[in-house]
């Protein structure tokens, strides 16, 4: 298969068999891209695929063996790479417990040195593509620190050095890089986050979400996954040539003060 404009680009998102991941892949799909899904939830993630008509690939991102299958299963399947979402994240609530320690390497592993090594075997192929797209999905926590959120602070942060460095390596190829950095998403993991401070502070969800999760925020309303999937939609397009290095914001305003 050549690379010839007449094709096709083609995305690889990965966490992309729920959530955010799944809204970028269904997006950059009716966009008109072919879409790889590399998720670790193997049933859920190849029925996703087949719903918007691309293919799957298993592929636990915590190890550098599956980030090298899933870039490696993309070629194999599409022949070429354009556009490289990296959204993998956690799922679960106790995932996200700084201690024991081991957890502190996951989040690092997963969240930090995954994109990294996704950038670093896709990088061959967005070069051919001659317009790569790399799309970090940050959060606001990438520009702002919670207190008890080392490891997914740290993460988050340091995407935005990857991302900085990735830009000027790959400008001379056409190859952009970008953070997405939004607030609270009304993913799993946030519904479950809003749930338990439910449960802990004897207060209605409703009522968490309002003075909790949107206290200090501009615009009082939850992002949902579609609108972070408009925004990866754009850096991933030709328009978006000229957008490299940067941390958009999609905070509710948080940073504004």
């Amino acid at each position: 298969m050549t690379n010839g404009s007449d094709e096709a680009r083609v995305a690889l998102v990965t966490g992309a068999a729920a959530g955010i991941g799944l809204a970028c892949g269904e997006r950059l799909a009716a966009d008109g891209h072919r879409v790889m899904i590399a998720d670790i939830d193997e049933e859920t993630g190849a029925l996703r695929a087949e719903e918007l008509g691309g293919a799957f690939v298993a592929a636990d991102l915590s190890t550098p063996y599956g980030c090298r299958a899933a870039v490696d299963a993309t070629l194999e399947r599409f022949g070429r790479l354009d556009v490289l979402v990296c959204n993998a994240g956690v799922q679960h609530i106790d995932a996200i417990d700084e201690f024991p320690e081991e957890r502190w390497e996951f989040i690092l592993r997963l969240m930090l040195t995954a994109p990294f090594l996704l950038t670093k075997y896709a990088w061959p192929a967005l070069k051919r593509s001659g317009q790569g797209r790399i799309v970090h999905i940050g959060s606001v926590h990438s520009v702002r620190a919670s207190p008890y959120k080392a490891a997914y602070v740290s993460a988050k942060h340091g995407l935005v050095g990857l991302a900085r460095v990735t830009a000027l390596e790959g400008g001379e190829h056409g190859i952009t890089c970008n953070v997405v950095a939004p607030a609270y998403v009304r993913t799993k993991l946030v519904t479950d986050q809003i749930a338990a401070q439910a449960r802990t502070r004897g207060l209605a969800e409703e009522e968490v979400e309002q003075q909790v999760f949107l206290a200090g925020v501009a615009i009082k309303r939850m992002l949902d996954p579609a609108d972070v999937a408009g925004m990866v939609a754009y850096l991933a397009s030709p328009e978006a040539w000229a957008t490299t290095g940067s941390v958009l914001k999609m905070d509710l305003g948080w940073s504004a003060r």
